[in-house]
Formats: structure tokens, sequence, C-alpha cells
């Protein structure tokens, strides 16, 4: 995956069946489900993979046990089938976790015993494992950091968990090795049309070069989620809203408040969502929220309301109490929610089902869903393009089509932070092997190697500090101050592999340690260290 091989591709291609527009979840998933077609398929992203909403969920692969409460349940039917497909389509990247419920009731028990057994009977074959009643001694040798006053009891259930962002580039690799192209940092600008007044392509820039583009293409597919309506304005000013930006947020603690390769999950909140404590790369993510907000943007914000309800409520069930000092990384995304008809109000009565929205002028946009349901979002989204421009292309392909690294699960050796590579994990030890550098760590705290920061901008089109440190190693989300410190390291290192001037380093270093102080909840102090 190199970016000026894709950005060559350009020149030579008259007419695409396919455009896509945005680089996260339903982007990728909707031009691999269109290349996988036999269609001439190019994917446009303003930044990087998964920059906005792709890389800041909770990191779960689920059915939403809180949209079976709700009783959507086709929502979770459609949501536990993908979950399955996609623990065999990404098994390197997905993996099980068990979930505990703590009760401090006698009768909670019994009641999420019922409603999760619901749970596994929709999932039928591909369900990942029973639901459990466990007393609470049980409750309190899984979970030894569980808050025990009044517990009563536990009850175990099964999920998927998996690495957001890293999907993300495992989906693009997918695309490019079927034939599509995908290029990042080339932002849509304006929308083609014909005489009629049908969109035949778009216009881009390179946010690099600057230099402009003219793009054609049979159909244009809008999948730019919280950023749906500017795509719609330039189709048509007077269009309707559609979409709702919500905000979550997470909070990233040591994993000493968890000791646990269970997760916790807290059904009842206090404003009515549940909240998870999740193992992930060694920490425990607590999150998340639900706050709607007016403007999205790419770099969104937690809210002081939304950083005490998440320690507040952590507080309440961990025996070990969260304070501000105790996270190592903050991060907030928006989900980019289909909005209600009646303008409603309340998060909570939006749903999480997707839905496609074809204009007049054929823009097909698609807006709503959540990672899980991405690759079914994707098929609903080149299933109605066919259908409305009349395009020739087979059946989706992507049910069981495996994914970029994907490996059986059993042969994926998760106590190695490697894992998330799958089956390009011998080619990254080898090239570790190829300089003593690169074996080692690009912060002393954590596992990441330099080999795999080189890995990113050589074969992961990884252009900048935050696309390595943010999404190809996941640092800035575990360890916003580590990732601090390392900013120097990477910058040397891009600017060596790319050939870039000592000045761009210096300002691409400025650039990112501005942008990480944004996940850190206290003042960052630097060390006494100084790299000169």
């Amino acid at each position: 995956m190199k970016r000026n091989e894709e950005i060559s591709k350009l020149a030579g291609i008259r007419e695409w069946d396919f455009i896509v527009i945005g680089g996260g979840a339903s982007g990728l998933g909707s031009a691999l489900d269109a290349a996988s077609r036999g269609f001439k398929t190019l994917l446009l992203e303003s930044h990087d993979f998964a920059k906005a909403t792709s890389s800041r969920s909770t990191k779960l692969v689920h059915g939403g046990v809180r949209y079976l409460a709700q009783g959507d349940i086709g929502l979770v039917k459609e949501a536990l089938k993908e979950r399955g497909l996609l623990a065999q389509n990404a098994a390197h990247v997905v993996k099980n976790q068990s979930f505990i419920i703590p009760n401090y009731t006698w009768w909670g028990g019994i009641y999420y015993k019922i409603g999760l057994s619901i749970y596994d009977f929709l999932a039928g074959k591909l369900s990942l494992g029973k639901t459990k009643y466990i007393s609470k001694s049980k409750t309190v040798e899984k979970l030894p950091t569980i808050e025990q006053h009044n517990l009563a009891s536990g009850v175990v259930y099964q999920d998927g968990q998996f690495d957001d962002a890293r999907l993300a580039i495992n989906l693009t690799q997918t695309l490019i090795e079927k034939g599509g192209s995908a290029v990042n940092y080339m932002k849509v600008t304006g929308l083609l049309k014909n005489d009629s007044g049908k969109i035949n392509g778009v216009e881009a820039e390179d946010q690099f070069s600057g230099q402009q583009y003219e793009l054609h293409a049979k159909a244009v597919i809008n999948a730019t989620g919280v950023f749906t309506n500017d795509i719609l304005n330039m189709n048509n000013p007077k269009h309707g809203k559609f979409v709702v930006p919500s905000q979550g947020i997470h909070l990233v603690l040591d994993k000493s408040f968890l000791k646990s390769d269970d997760a916790i999950m807290i059904p009842k909140t206090s404003d009515g969502r549940v909240l998870f404590v999740v193992p992930w790369h060694d920490r425990a993510l607590v999150g998340t929220t639900d706050t709607l907000l007016e403007n999205p943007s790419f770099e969104p914000h937690a809210l002081e309301s939304e950083i005490s309800f998440v320690l507040n409520t952590a507080r309440q069930y961990l025996a070990k109490k969260p304070t501000r000092e105790d996270v190592k990384s903050m991060f907030a995304g928006l989900r980019p929610l289909a909005a209600p008809k009646e303008g409603g109000k309340n998060t909570k009565e939006v749903s999480r089902s997707h839905k496609v929205i074809t204009s007049d002028t054929g823009l097909v946009s698609i807006i709503g869903g959540k990672w899980t349901t991405y690759r079914k979002m994707a098929q609903d989204t080149i299933d109605k393009a066919v259908e409305i421009l009349h395009l020739n292309g087979g059946p989706s392909q992507t049910e069981n089509m495996s994914i970029h690294g994907n490996m059986e699960g059993e042969l994926v050796d998760r106590t190695s932070h490697l894992y998330v590579y799958g089956s390009d994990i011998p080619a990254i030890k080898s090239l570790q092997s190829s300089d003593p550098q690169y074996v080692q760590k690009i912060h002393p705290d954590h596992a990441f190697t330099i080999a795999e920061a080189v890995w990113a901008i050589r074969y992961e089109m990884a252009e900048t500090i935050e696309d390595i440190l943010a999404r190809r190693v996941r640092l800035l989300f575990l360890d916003a101050r580590a990732a601090i410190d390392s900013a120097h390291t990477i910058a040397q290192l891009i600017a060596k592999e790319k050939g870039h001037t000592q000045e761009w380093a210096d300002q691409q270093e400025k650039e990112f340690i501005e942008l990480a102080k944004g996940y850190l909840l206290t003042p960052y102090s630097p060390k006494t260290i100084t790299h000169h």
C-alpha cells in the first residue's frame, strides 16, 4: 500500500465505476464490496483512514445488549450475525471477550441471565458461548477489583472485541488486493454533474501537494459519517438534516484497575446507558457517553460533564477508585446517528441501524450504523447504487471473504502485541531482524517497536506522526504522555524514510504534540530528558 502508487492510478483511469468518499468503516466496507463485484473502485479520504469516528469506538464487536433491552430485535440479530462473520473473516484482530455484569440486587442476576440467554439464542450457531449465572464469590474471584459492598452475584456473557483502526487498515489492504484503489489525504471539494444534473464524478485536492483532480465515475457514494451533511450541501444546499452527531468519550486506565481478562458491563448508569470497562492492549478502556453535538469536528474533545460521569460511574463499581491523575489517555469520537423523522432530541431514541439515502442527482449516502455491521451496511449501499443507476454487477461477495491479515484464531498468539498484524507477523519479524535499530522500542514502557513504524510508513500508507502513533500502533490512545515523548523519534524516522527536510520533521513534531495534549486529562510537563 503506497500512496504515490495509488495517486499515479488517478491519471490512467478516465472513468471509475465507483468513487467512494470517506475512509472509515462504511466507506472502506462499501469500496471493498464494490471492488469485489468487479467494479473499478476508488476510495478518497480527506485525512487518514479511520481518522474521525472509526478509530474511536469502544472496540467491541457486539450485537448490542442495550438494543435488546430497547426491543430492537432486528438490529440485534443482524449485528450478532455480522459479529460471527467478522470473527471468521478477520480472526487475527477480532477475539472472544467475556463480560461480567455485577449485580447489586438479588433479582439482577435472574433478570440479566434471562435477557442474555435471549441474546445467545438470537446469535444461533454464531453464538460465542453460553450465558452463565455466577455467585458473589465467583464474581470477586474473576473480577478482583470489583466493588464488593452489597454485591449479590454476577452474570457472564460472551461478545467480541477488536482493534478498530487496525481493521480499517486491513480493509484498505484488502480493497487494493481486490483491484480497488484508495488514497488518504485526498479531500473531495466538489461534485461534478453532467448537463442533465446527474452526478458524474468529484473534484478532489491532494492535501499535501495541493494538486487538484477532476475524477469521473458512474456512481458516487457518500460515506462521510458525521460529515455527511457537508457532501449533501455540495449536492443540494436545500437538503434536510440526515445525521445527528453524538459524542462518546473513553478514558484509558492502567490494567491495575481491572486485573482481569474479563470485561465489566454496568447495565444501568445514571444516564440510562451501559458503561463498559474492557481490557484492551493491556490497558482498561472505560466508556462511553452519549452527548448530542451541534458541530462535528475531526478532533472532538471530551466535555467536563462526560469526564466526571465516566469517572464517577467507574468509581461506584471499582474497588480501586480512578481519579483524573490515573487517566493515561482520553479520546472522544462522534457517532453518525441517522436523524429521527420527528427531529427527536434524545440520542437513545435515535437508532443505531443504518439508512441508505438516494438523492435525485444519483448520489447515494450511507448513514448511521456501527462498526459491527459495517459489511452489511456496505452491501446494502452498493446494492442500492447498482439498482438506481442500473449498473451491471453480480451480488455482494463479502460475506465469507477473508480480510487481509486473517489467520485461524487458534494460530494467533495473543500474548504478543504483534497479534493484530495476523499473517503479516513473519514479515514484521524479518524487518525487525534486518536492522538492530528496528527491534528497539518506540517507547521504553510499551512493546511497540521501530520496525512497526517503518512497516506503517512503507506498507500501510502512514504519512504523519499521528497516523503512526494514533492508528497504526495505538500509543496515543493507550498512553498520551508516552506518545508525546515518542514524537521526536517518529518524526525523524518518517523524514528519513520519505526524504523530508528537518524543518518538516520539526513542524510535524510540534503539531503532533499540540494534538496529543488534547488526549491528556492533567497538564503535560516534559520529562527532564530532552532530545536535540
